[in-house]
């Protein structure tokens, strides 16, 4: 898994929530899990866009 930037993390979320697209096949695209995918759309649905803007690291 690489590092997917802000664009690209709002772009897969709506990909998704939008129904264009599979949570499945949206992870596949852009080589992160479903799991991370699925932590992303809970997350925007929660607080929208700004909650990819938050300049913080989470360690694992």
């Amino acid at each position: 898994m690489g590092k997917v930037s802000v664009e690209q993390r709002i772009q897969a979320v709506q990909r998704y929530l939008n129904g264009y697209e599979t949570m499945i096949e949206v992870a596949k695209d852009i080589g992160m899990t479903v799991q991370v995918v699925s932590e992303w759309a809970r997350r925007y649905q929660k607080s929208g866009v700004e909650t990819f803007l938050k300049s913080y690291t989470q360690y694992y």
